[in-house]
């Protein structure tokens, strides 16, 4: 399976809360740990009818072939979501998620502050 497909999967069983987000450490680098901590809590993939799916996943490699940006749909019953996600090749030649993105959320989400 592609790197691509596999975190795909990796990041849907963590949003859907297959799985707890510390599965991902060692899995990420840079922001993307924090961007899955402020979002996963929701489980904004989690289904109450049948496990969501990966149907499709998109990929454009950098000419240097050390970062991918990928782009995956995800049926979540009669729901389609989206989800866009950075993977960057390490100096081990391990991929790691660098950033995410779900419908809108994840790299620009940050707490909204509340009037007093």
């Amino acid at each position: 399976m592609p790197p691509h497909t596999v975190f795909a999967e990796r990041l849907l069983a963590v949003l859907s809360g297959e799985r707890p987000v510390h599965w991902m450490l060692g899995h990420t680098v840079g922001e993307a740990y924090e961007q899955l901590v402020r979002i996963a809590p929701e489980t904004p993939l989690r289904s109450l009818g049948p496990r969501p799916v990966l149907r499709r996943c998109s990929v454009q490699v950098d000419d240097g072939r050390t970062a991918v940006e990928a782009f995956a749909t995800i049926a979540v019953g009669a729901r389609v979501r989206a989800m866009a996600f950075r993977l960057e090749r390490g100096g081990d030649q391990r991929w790691r998620c660098a950033a995410v993105e779900l419908d809108g959320l994840g790299a620009a989400t940050r707490p909204v502050p509340r009037p007093a």
